[in-house]
């Protein structure tokens, strides 16, 4: 008799943990195959300090193959799922296309960045979901600052170095607290000519910093973020987003260059694609984490409407904290259905949040014990360390480190801007010349990756403490820039422009081979969705190879500001072919600048 076969698509919190369990568990009886687009785990609670400069990339990046070493790991994103013929389709990232069969299937794609219909925002603001994203940011914020240092007028040496952060939720308040402490040291060694220092702004419809927490860890994180000279704006958000700044709804302008966006996340859309029962986009499963009318499918994580026993008629929060125990209880569960051990129902019990400010500053509430400073300090990076599945003693040295020696504020130049567009379906995964985008196909049609809910629009829920993430493509191709996106509209013979007709973002000709598929001969018979173009494909007769990426990890956005929930950590992809010789480099990468109202009235209004 074979063994039975196992399939968990995404590799995040709730994923990770899956496997994990699962394959100590099963003591090598079952098949246990994880579809991931990266070969790694991302601890995005850590993420801002990777932005700060405070850890290296690979702290935070746990190796799939180095701790599930009896757990088969598939590189692929999940394009569509067969629930009738037990199969999952996905697409590798070299293009390559292939099947998995599966005798249990557990969906723990975690969730994609949430993008509100601000005028601006897509084209001019950048998320902050992935290893891609942060070494982006931590390049970007040097330069401007660095820019800013050499220039001789006011106005623009203002516009540098001021920066701008959407969201005061737990990924925002982070950001906002570590950036200041980035860039204030960066001036401290090489001040500014002007004599003008950095300014970092936090924006927030709600009414207080971090509103889904403990009201006295909002009022401390608060504090110390105002210590720190971070322009705290509760009640106000962005209205407009230009080249030049930012317009706010109170009807005041700011001009910067850089806009960061933190407000919202929301489940995965490849659960909107099965056709199954849906709670503000999240597959509804009953307490054992059961599909209701498919016993072989479990769903856990961001995607999962898992009920909470707890407080009966509402469904556990989109935190990493539940993922990571959600993924313990799917485990159980998939194990006992192959009549290893016994059913149980997920049932949580709260063990508190913590919010690390940077230096010795933080807030948590353990056991909802309520702490700051010091003590708070040391209890969030106990905590860290003890949830991190690896390189705990890397981690620990990199804190070292940072506590005795300066940090280094260089340019890595790894990361370009039209790389880590906001509107992506895979924001872990930076965009490079020749990778298509992914299609989502459920058994035979073809799902659209933006295909929303619009209550699931509206329903995303800050990620507190670890949270997953991701972010889905809405109206623009995420790899393109936007035409006045830094570096201005590419021409079409440079990275950016429209592909050849015979590259491989246009529809495949009948004779090129695509996993074996033609181009009006696929499973759905409708041709695979080209939305989101992967960054600047190289001219002439050099065709760059497929690309495609995605997963899960987990990390958090604001309820209460413009929300939504996280996703699938993507590592970095191969940089495809060089573009050739006589082609001129890709503009400058430079981030949003000030708005000039002309009409003579306060602008009204709420994003």
């Amino acid at each position: 008799m074979s063994r039975p076969r196992i399939v968990i698509v995404g590799a995040g919190f709730a994923g990770y943990r899956t496997a994990r369990t699962l394959s100590r568990l099963t003591r090598h009886q079952a098949d246990i195959t994880l579809l991931n687009p990266t070969d790694y785990f991302l601890y995005l609670p850590l993420l801002p300090q990777v932005a700060a400069g405070i850890l290296e990339p690979r702290r935070v990046s746990v190796s799939l193959s180095g701790t599930l070493p009896h757990v088969r790991l598939v590189l692929g994103e999940a394009d569509g799922i067969d629930l009738d013929g037990h199969t999952v389709h996905y697409t590798g990232p070299e293009g390559e296309e292939g099947t998995l069969p599966f005798d249990r299937l557990v969906l723990a794609a975690g969730s994609v960045n949430k993008l509100l219909p601000v005028p601006g925002v897509a084209e001019h603001a950048h998320g902050f979901r992935g290893l891609p994203e942060a070494l982006y940011l931590r390049d970007h914020v040097t330069r401007q600052v660095e820019l800013a240092a050499a220039a001789k007028d006011r106005a623009e040496c203002a516009a540098r170095c001021t920066f701008v952060v959407v969201g005061a939720g737990y990924t925002g308040t982070e950001v906002a607290a570590h950036g200041a402490m980035y860039t204030d040291a960066q001036v401290r060694r090489h001040p500014m000519r002007t004599g003008m220092r950095p300014r970092w702004m936090l924006l927030d419809v709600a009414p207080r910093v971090l509103p889904e927490m403990d009201e006295r860890l909002s009022r401390t994180a608060e504090r110390v973020l105002r210590q720190r000279g971070v322009d705290v704006r509760m009640g106000t958000s962005v209205k407009e987003a230009t080249h030049d700044g930012v317009l706010l709804t109170d009807g005041s302008t700011v001009d910067t260059r850089t806009l960061v966006w933190c407000v919202g996340v929301r489940p995965d859309p490849l659960v909107e694609s099965l056709g199954l029962p849906l709670e503000r986009g999240r597959l509804l499963v009953d307490s054992r984490l059961s599909v209701p009318g498919r016993p072989e499918v479990f769903a856990c994580g961001d995607v999962a409407a898992v009920p909470d026993l707890n407080q009966p008629g509402q469904y556990t929060p989109m935190t990493a904290q539940h993922a990571w125990r959600h993924g313990k209880v799917c485990a159980q569960n998939v194990a006992a259905s192959l009549g290893v051990g016994r059913r149980r129902a997920y049932r949580h019990r709260d063990m508190g949040f913590v919010v690390d400010l940077g230096g010795a500053k933080a807030a948590a509430n353990p056991l909802g014990l309520p702490m700051s400073g010091p003590a708070a300090g040391a209890v969030t990076r106990g905590y860290h360390l003890a949830a991190m599945p690896g390189n705990r003693v890397r981690v620990a040295a990199d804190w070292l480190l940072d506590a005795v020696l300066p940090r280094q504020a260089v340019q890595l130049g790894l990361v370009r801007s039209w790389s880590v567009p906001l509107e992506s379906a895979s924001p872990e995964v930076a965009r490079v010349p020749g990778r298509p985008e992914r299609a989502r196909r459920a058994g035979t049609g073809t799902g659209e990756r933006d295909a929303v809910d619009p209550d699931a629009e509206r329903a995303g829920e800050e990620r507190s403490e670890e949270q997953p993430a991701g972010g889905p493509s809405q109206g623009r191709p995420s790899g393109e820039p936007a035409k006045n996106q830094p570096g201005g509209e590419p021409a079409r013979n440079q990275p950016g422009g429209e592909p050849a007709k015979n590259q491989p973002h246009a529809e495949p000709r009948e004779e090129q081979p695509h996993g074996g598929r033609s181009g009006s001969s696929r499973a759905s018979g409708t041709p695979r969705r080209a939305a989101e173009r992967a960054g600047p494909p190289a001219r002439g007769t050099r065709k760059p190879r497929k690309r495609s990426g995605t997963s899960e990890a987990t990390r958090s956005a604001n309820p209460a500001a413009p929300s939504g929930p996280t996703r699938s950590a993507h590592g970095p992809a191969d940089p495809g072919p060089e573009p050739p010789a006589d082609q001129p480099p890709p503009g400058p990468d430079i981030a949003p600048g000030p708005v000039k109202r002309t009409d003579g009235r306060a602008a009204e209004g709420d994003s």
